[in-house]
């Protein structure tokens, strides 16, 4: 049972999808009632006698026109053409179709299909009482109208509307973007901040700790002095261990967003390869035995390169007197043809002695090469970092010169900015490119609507007056003949003739002589009556008119 009932639930829900709100439970039960009522009045104005089923079926098509657009438009199609209680239902069907039906082919062969179906029933229900040229005409003006005109009207509004909610969700994603890029504009300040101060004050407090540990050992110093020293170089210690941990912290809430390359204005002097010989010289005045050479011909240097060379020496200084104190350090700039080359290496730190025996591992965050990396990363160079043979250090980079002008990156690349994060998710558009109204092709298919139902009616009206002429005795023509003629001059004399002008004029004339047949015209003269017709007719047996009447008949 739960499975009867899930499948019927399924089947309802295929049938009639939503949503129901309680505005469109209403819509859709007044527009039942109205085009079933309309239905059933049709159907007895015609005096079909199938006023009942065709209610019945054109309630349940309106009902699933939402969930099977192009099967309803077939059937209504199919049965407007036979029936007229239908045909509002027709505009509704060819509404749906237009904007349900996604796929152009798909929609083009089913109002094809459709206009088949509704001329076929047509000419099927007609075919004796007019010309199949005339019902071709009549449906194809009549489906153009009924079922083609709504469709587009249909399909402009349901493109319209998906271009509104695009939009409208577009501008919502932009929002949320801008919100996404102020926060990550926020956590790459807030990077850039923690980066240089582990860079600067990290290589500050290494210095101080260097020269405090030089104290120590000065064998001029009491007791007391030393003592006074120690607690400062342990003060220095502490204190960057701090700062590592609020760099860290800082780093840990930013590690989505990569820090912005510096300024022009923020490398040059003291921020730039000219600051280089300034921290080899304050180095040097902390006691550590620093050499420092440059190879090659100078030349200038974008501000980010120029800065990420001074912090890649500020950070290898650091990390010797750190890691490795008392240990001589070579600081080595070389200018290569298309890039240039930072090397910092030292060997081994001596065996410490003294008061500096015993002093706690130097605090390391790690965040320091890892802000190198990235630094040389932005501008297109990379770093590297690793032990030498005689168990020293190295630390180089190699920054190009035209790295930062394109906005550095992996490979060359151009690394991510506020502009990537954008444009990121938005679907490209080919240059010179336009966006296409949902109005033009619904405009120019009413267009070709009109002009059709247009191009029918002159070529109605000039039918009209053709069949009108071949179905009209003139009064000298009818008075020229005489009972007793032979069947073919008779006939020679009459006109063509069109049978779906001259319908019934057969029920209202003088009886028809017996064993003869007879033809049908209509009279020269006016109407005398409103509703009337003046009609002739000529009666033939064994090939001889036999009898021709001048009558009046109800149209």
């Amino acid at each position: 049972m739960n499975a009867i009932a899930r499948a019927c639930t399924k089947a309802v829900r295929t049938a009639l999808p939503g949503p129901w709100g309680p505005w469109a439970v209403v819509r859709e039960v007044l527009s039942v009632l109205l085009l079933g009522g309309f239905a059933v009045l049709l159907e007895v104005v015609g005096s079909t006698g199938f006023a009942v089923p065709v209610g019945i079926g054109t309630v349940l098509l309106f009902l699933l026109r939402r969930a099977f657009p192009a099967s309803v438009l077939l059937v209504t199609a199919a049965v407007a053409g036979w029936a007229p209680g239908p045909l509002p239902l027709l505009v509704v069907a060819g509404w749906a179709a237009g904007a349900r039906v996604r796929r152009v082919g798909v929609l083009v062969a089913t109002f094809v299909a459709s206009w088949v179906l509704f001329t076929v029933t047509g000419v099927l229900k007609d075919a004796g009482s007019m010309s199949p040229k005339a019902i071709i005409a009549i449906s194809l003006g009549g489906f153009l109208i009924t079922a083609v005109l709504p469709a587009l009207w249909g399909r402009y509004r349901a493109q319209r509307r998906a271009l509104l909610d695009a939009l409208r969700e577009r501008n919502d994603q932009l929002v949320r973007e801008r919100v996404m890029v102020v926060h990550q504009a926020r956590l790459r300040e807030r990077h850039r901040i923690a980066q240089d101060m582990h860079d600067s004050l990290g290589h500050q407090l290494a210095l101080i700790s260097v020269h405090s540990g030089a104290l120590e050992v000065d064998r001029t110093l009491t007791d007391r002095q030393r003592e006074a020293v120690g607690v400062l170089r342990q003060a220095a210690v502490a204190a960057m261990r701090e700062l590592r941990e609020v760099v860290g912290v800082l780093h840990d809430e930013s590690t989505a967003v990569p820090p912005a390359p510096t300024s022009a204005g923020a490398s040059g002097g003291r921020g730039g390869v000219d600051g280089i010989e300034g921290l080899v010289e304050s180095s040097r005045a902390a006691g550590a035995e620093v050499s420092f050479r440059k190879e090659g011909e100078r030349c200038a240097l974008p501000a980010a390169v120029d800065h990420a060379a001074y912090r890649i020496v500020q950070e290898a200084l650091t990390n010797a007197h750190k890691h490795a104190p008392g240990a001589p350090i070579a600081v080595a700039l070389r200018y290569e043809p298309d890039a240039l080359v930072v090397e910092v290496t030292n060997p081994r730190a001596p065996e410490l002695v003294g008061a500096r025996a015993g002093v706690g591992q130097a605090v390391s965050g790690g965040q320091g090469l890892t802000g190198l990396r990235e630094r040389a990363r932005l501008v297109g160079g990379m770093v590297h970092a690793g032990a030498t043979p005689d168990q020293g250090f190295r630390l180089a980079g190699m920054l190009p010169y035209e790295g930062a002008a394109d906005g550095g990156g992996d490979g060359g690349e151009a690394g991510p900015g506020i502009e990537d994060w954008v444009l990121e998710g938005l679907p490209a558009v080919e240059d010179g490119g336009r966006r296409r109204s949902p109005a033009l092709g619904c405009a120019v298919g009413v267009v070709g609507v009109g002009l059709t139902v247009l191009g029918l009616l002159v070529w109605g009206l000039w039918a009209f007056v053709q069949a009108s002429d071949s179905a009209t005795v003139k009064k000298d023509a009818y008075d020229g003949i005489r009972v007793g003629q032979s069947e073919s001059d008779v006939l020679g004399r009459l006109p063509r003739g069109a049978s779906w002008l001259t319908d019934g004029f057969d029920k209202g004339g003088p009886p028809v002589p017996e064993g003869a047949h007879c033809v049908y015209f209509q009279a020269e003269d006016s109407k005398e009556k409103f509703g009337e017709d003046n009609a002739v007719r000529f009666c033939f047996k064994d090939g001889v008119l036999v009898d021709k009447e001048h009558y009046r008949v109800k149209e």
